[in-house]
């Protein structure tokens, strides 16, 4: 059994095998020309499966295909959102922000320095190759002290530390002449470049003059609902870089605006891969100090009775907005296209909670309504995402447990 072979592995403290097939293949996942990618926050399974809050959802989740043993695979949500977009945490444990353009320290995979929830410092570029950190599957240590800490993935299945090369989906793109863009709701307009947090028009970055401090207007009183632990593709090197216009942090881009989502959507200019991101209010996260129906979940237990019903009604309602504006987007209407809704991870996943997350994969072409319970990761995912691009696999993408979800995407 893979699952075993991999708890094995990891007890015996020895990296998991992984091929390395020169492109990701599968006969059962068609090339793809348009996959929109929407990623939802902290929430599990059967926190949203059934919520009477989350009509449109369920809907979908019913109407395309819905996967029922999907895992996030660590904690928090930066190492889940680099997982989806580069197949390993990157030794990266935390949600710190980018230490931007440092050119002089060393990335977490080359220093072997685990950036975790007890390492205060701002995150190197990420770049070069070595090695990741462990996904045990309990964690006692890591945003958790002692028993009976938090699950990952399913409290059993783990990842050791595995040899990992920097990279992603984005500068894989750009390598073939394709086309990707990270859409950033609240994102500033003046674009990506060292902008930790914003609400859309002040951010990090503002410099507020000394009688508007005295009015209260100063950078710690911005809510964050823009947030670059939400941005993976701003943390590699490669991109800050600019070295590659193709690839670079203007491919970082807020809803509104002339090359924002809403108009590449209206214009059919779509990118080929679109990483799409709700702020804090609408992906379902919660900000403290906003209104009362952005407001945290009041009860962090892991089922419906927990949470902020108003919160789970915003983000459904823009899920709702998000996936029929796709569908009415020229690019829907040619070629083999897919709206994918993900959540990052279940926030509240102390043991025996486990890290089961909803994933529903909508299709332009081919099955609906299946419900697939092949055991799937983020790894599964990306690995699916370079099949249908005919992109070489990428770091934990390659384990043998990391298959595509040939009959999630089946035509």
């Amino acid at each position: 059994m893979k699952l075993k072979y991999a708890t094995l592995a990891l007890l015996a403290g020895t990296a998991l095998a992984a091929a390395q097939p020169a492109v990701a293949k599968s006969k059962l996942v068609p090339k793809l020309d348009h996959v929109f990618l929407i990623m939802m926050e902290n929430h599990g399974y059967p926190e949203i499966l059934g919520n009477p809050y989350a009509p449109f959802i369920n809907q979908e989740a019913a109407y395309a295909n819905l996967a029922t043993n999907y895992f996030a695979v660590g904690h928090p949500s930066l190492t889940n959102y680099l997982e989806v977009t580069g197949g390993s945490n990157f030794n990266i444990q935390d949600d710190n922000s980018p230490d931007w353009h440092d050119t002089s320290c060393q990335a977490n995979i080359v220093s072997n320095v685990d950036n975790d929830e007890a390492n205060p410092n701002p995150i190197c570029p990420i770049a070069g190759t070595g090695v990741d950190a462990t996904t045990p599957p309990i964690d006692y240590t890591n945003e958790t002290s002692g028993p009976p800490g938090v699950c990952n993935i399913d409290c059993v299945l783990g990842y050791a530390a595995a040899p990992t090369t920097a990279g992603n989906i984005g500068d894989q793109l750009a390598a073939v002449g394709k086309t990707w863009k990270s859409y950033q709701e609240d994102l500033p307009p003046g674009g990506a470049d060292q902008v930790n947090t914003s609400d859309g028009n002040f951010s990090n970055l503002t410099q507020f003059t000394q009688a508007e401090q005295a009015l209260g207007e100063t950078n710690s009183a911005i809510i964050a609902l823009y947030a670059v632990k939400h941005d993976p593709f701003a943390y590699f090197a490669s991109i800050q870089s600019g070295s590659n216009p193709a690839s670079s942090l203007a491919n970082i881009v807020p809803y509104d605006g002339p090359t924002g989502l809403y108009a590449d959507l209206a214009s059919g200019h779509a990118p080929n891969f679109s990483y799409i991101v709700p702020n804090q209010c609408n992906d379902e996260h919660g900000r403290s100090g906003f209104t009362v129906f952005c407001q945290n979940d009041p009860d962090d237990n892991g089922t419906q009775n927990g949470l902020n019903p108003a919160g789970v009604a915003l983000a459904d309602q823009e899920v709702q907005k998000l996936v029929t504006s796709i569908k009415a987007s020229p690019s829907w209407k040619k070629g083999n296209n897919a709206i994918v809704i993900i959540y990052d991870e279940n926030d509240y996943s102390l043991n025996p909670i486990i890290n089961q997350v909803v994933a529903i994969v909508d299709t332009s072409y081919g099955v609906h309504g299946v419900q697939s319970n092949n055991f799937y990761t983020h790894f599964n995912l990306l690995n699916t995402l370079e099949t249908g691009f005919g992109l070489p696999c990428l770091n934990h993408a390659c384990d043998t447990t990391a298959e595509p979800m040939s009959d999630l995407f089946a035509k």
